[in-house]
């Protein structure tokens, strides 16, 4: 209580000091405010790149996922044989084994005739291979010849596509020389590796990618029976299956395509790189403002010191004068990036939100970041003699 007490009756020096000079305190928090959105801008793309790559993993209609080892992420899924799936229904506890084949193709935009490269998945219309809503009950339209469901979360300029599916017509275009017709639409987004997805019977699949034969997929979609033990039922099927296909839960399929984005492509280090060095920026600012606040008042603290004052008081000041900025200039810093958010959502059509999560991370970050200016701009004060200052 008595601490409580005098911290409460202590004169707020950090705040009068910096509200003394105004202009200073302002380039101060414009400084932080940048660096905070710098920081929230590059998290949020890092978070976009990881749930975008990874949205197609989250729908699918498995419990365990086949795929090549020598597969890398989505976009470089290799192949294997579908001889695989008839071995693994051998083992207890798997209900069905089903392929799905995965490309991506370059089409013209229906409505700009602009080429872009999207993704295509092909599977049994009578095993769906995705669990998106609205997705199953129009599988019947792609059993026609060159007919697929479009992404209405792509990247681009197809509202007159959308509006005319909409209305119940049917819609042509051109992929690699071939005309598709896109009779339905589900919704699932852009990814950082493609502008949409294109979804199709495995036959449709086929003619679209005449040199793809049927026995080559890309991923096995295993499902278990209800009263499965997941783990065994892996265990299993890694001893009973041979080197040439890879075993994974739905769970590690994610991980494996995040930890792609994260540790092996180039775009998650930069992003990374890029937090960093706006953290960076932020120390440089504060420093700056803290270390010329103290050579302002050098004479002010050593008069304190000579009255008796430790040199922990004297740290507290610029510490809170630390604090405050960062508390004043994370509220702008914070508030700006929603509105970048929503204007990158409608550029790119990424998944970019704000989240507490991230909000909670920056603050803290902003703090640590202040505080540590903090302690380099007192070096100065510490070893002040107040004999030499006058």
């Amino acid at each position: 209580m008595k601490a409580l007490k005098s911290l409460t009756h202590r004169t707020p020096l950090g705040w009068l000091q910096l509200s003394h000079e105004k202009g200073r305190l302002f380039v101060a928090l414009a400084g932080i405010a940048f660096a905070d959105v710098l920081m929230f801008m590059q998290m949020g793309f890092q978070d976009s790149l990881f749930v975008s790559n990874t949205q197609l993993h989250r729908s699918l209609n498995a419990d365990i996922v086949l795929l090549s080892p020598q597969a890398r992420n989505l976009q470089a899924l290799s192949t294997f044989t579908r001889r695989r799936l008839y071995q693994a229904q051998d083992i207890p506890g798997v209900q069905s084994a089903d392929p799905l084949y995965v490309s991506t193709l370059n089409w013209k935009n229906p409505q700009t005739k602009r080429e872009t490269v999207v993704q295509v998945l092909g599977f049994n219309p009578d095993r769906p291979a995705l669990t998106l809503p609205g997705l199953n009950q129009q599988l019947a339209q792609v059993k026609q010849p060159d007919a697929f469901l479009f992404d209405r979360g792509a990247r681009g300029d197809y509202a007159e596509t959308f509006a005319q599916i909409d209305r119940g017509q049917l819609v042509q275009t051109e992929a690699q020389r071939r005309t598709i017709t896109i009779s339905g639409l589900f919704q699932m987004g852009a990814s950082f590796g493609a502008d949409g997805t294109l979804v199709t019977s495995d036959q449709n699949f086929l003619l679209q990618f005449p040199r793809r034969q049927a026995s080559s997929i890309n991923l096995g979609l295993i499902q278990l029976e209800e009263n499965a033990n997941l783990d065994q039922v892996v265990a299993a099927l890694d001893d009973h299956l041979p080197e040439d296909v890879r075993v994974l839960t739905l769970e590690q399929f994610i991980e494996f395509e995040t930890a792609y984005w994260q540790v092996r492509s180039p775009v998650g280090f930069i992003f990374g790189l890029g937090t960093a060095m706006a953290f960076v920026v932020g120390v440089v600012i504060v420093y700056q403002v803290l270390s010329t606040d103290v050579n302002a008042h050098i004479r002010e603290y050593a008069t304190f010191k000579a009255m008796g004052y430790q040199n922990r008081y004297l740290l507290g000041v610029v510490f809170e004068e630390a604090i405050i900025l960062a508390l004043f200039g994370f509220i702008p810093g914070a508030i700006l990036p929603v509105g970048l958010y929503s204007l990158t959502r409608s550029a790119t059509a990424l998944p970019v939100f704000m989240t507490t999560a991230r909000a909670i991370t920056v603050f803290l970050l902003t703090v640590v970041m202040c505080s540590l200016s903090g302690a380099i701009a007192t070096r100065k004060l510490q070893s002040a003699d107040p004999a030499d200052m006058f």
